[in-house]
């Protein structure tokens, strides 16, 4: 009896372990992206604003839209973006997808020139460089030029190449928006 009795603690302590491991698995596994986000989110438009201004929503319709497809290559997947603007400043939350999976940066635009780009979540399982404020800083003072490109050379990142062009495109695509935006756009469909 003392033997069966040993191998069922030993059974359980198994048992136990492997729960033990599904359950931090699972947890590893399924993404807290949206916590993420939104901490990452606030984050960033404390370092933009001191007292950062309720949100304004642009809507992509129009000339509009298809300038953000220009940008892009694709339509941008959502029809309105939420953004916050105090003065001649905005601060745009963004997407677009690096090799294959969404990278979130958030861009504040100051008198039409980029002043700061971050990362908020990066999803890819490679080209994680593209989050160092020594390549992000590549992009302060980025204007747009009238062909809707930006007017400096981006140094791009080995192994990291769709996913410096997924922010060059976000930083883009946010220069346009804020000029829509501080010219009064945030206009219905």
């Amino acid at each position: 009896m003392a033997t069966t009795s040993a191998s069922a603690t030993s059974s359980d302590m198994v048992l136990r372990r492997l729960l033990l491991l599904l359950a931090l698995a699972s947890s590893w596994l399924t993404p807290a992206w949206g916590a993420d986000q939104e901490a990452e989110t606030a984050r960033f438009l404390q370092e933009v604003y001191p007292q950062p201004p309720a949100p304004d929503t642009l809507w992509l319709a129009g000339e509009l839209r298809a300038a953000a497809r220009g940008i892009l290559e694709h339509d941008y997947p959502a029809a309105r973006l939420r953004y916050w603007r105090s003065g001649q400043r905005t601060a745009w939350v963004l997407e677009e997808i690096g090799k294959e999976m969404p990278i979130t940066v958030g861009i504040a635009v100051d008198s039409d020139a980029v002043e700061r780009v971050r990362v908020l979540v990066y999803r890819e399982s490679r080209g994680w460089e593209v989050k160092n404020p020594a390549f992000t800083a590549q992009f302060t003072g980025a204007r747009l030029t009238p062909a809707q490109g930006l007017d400096r050379r981006i140094d791009g990142i080995s192994g990291a190449t769709l996913s410096v062009r997924a922010l060059s495109r976000l930083a883009r695509l946010a220069l346009l928006l804020h000029r829509q935006a501080v010219a009064g756009g945030a206009s219905k469909p």
